[in-house]
């Protein structure tokens, strides 16, 4: 089977500061100097952050465009909680200057319900861990 998406990430600086690299694109990660880190790029639970807001407005903009809606430049904003248990929730918040219909706001709401991330997300995520032999 092939893959959706690949990364691979390693060490590139001091403490914590790791290039992420996919596709063709090469980014930083860090943690904040607070954690130790650098602050050289987004924590990991940012790049989270960013890859389900990127793929919620994404969708959004091709399913208005399939429909000819104008919804203007649409901003997703998202946070991240976590109670005492570890247990996450996260909340987003869709903004526009786009005047759209109480249909049309409720309508691009489930839709961002059913973002593929967002259901890879809500679904749990079954992971698979081994060791491999390193390039010299």
């Amino acid at each position: 089977m092939k893959p959706t998406a690949t990364a691979t990430v390693f060490a590139s600086g001091p403490a914590y500061r790791h290039e992420v690299h996919t596709g063709c694109h090469q980014l930083l990660a860090d943690e904040p100097a607070s954690a130790g880190g650098q602050d050289a790029g987004p924590a990991p639970y940012d790049l989270v952050l960013a890859g389900l807001g990127a793929c919620v407005a994404i969708t959004l903009r091709m399913y208005a465009e399939r429909k000819s809606w104008d919804i203007g430049d649409l901003k997703v904003e998202l946070q991240l909680f976590k109670d005492a248990d570890g247990k996450a929730r996260v909340t987003r918040r869709l903004l526009t200057p786009a005047v759209l219909t109480a249909a049309q706001q409720a309508r691009l709401l489930e839709i961002a319900g059913k973002t593929p991330v967002t259901r890879t997300l809500e679904a749990g995520l079954a992971m698979v861990t081994e060791w491999g032999a390193a390039p010299e």
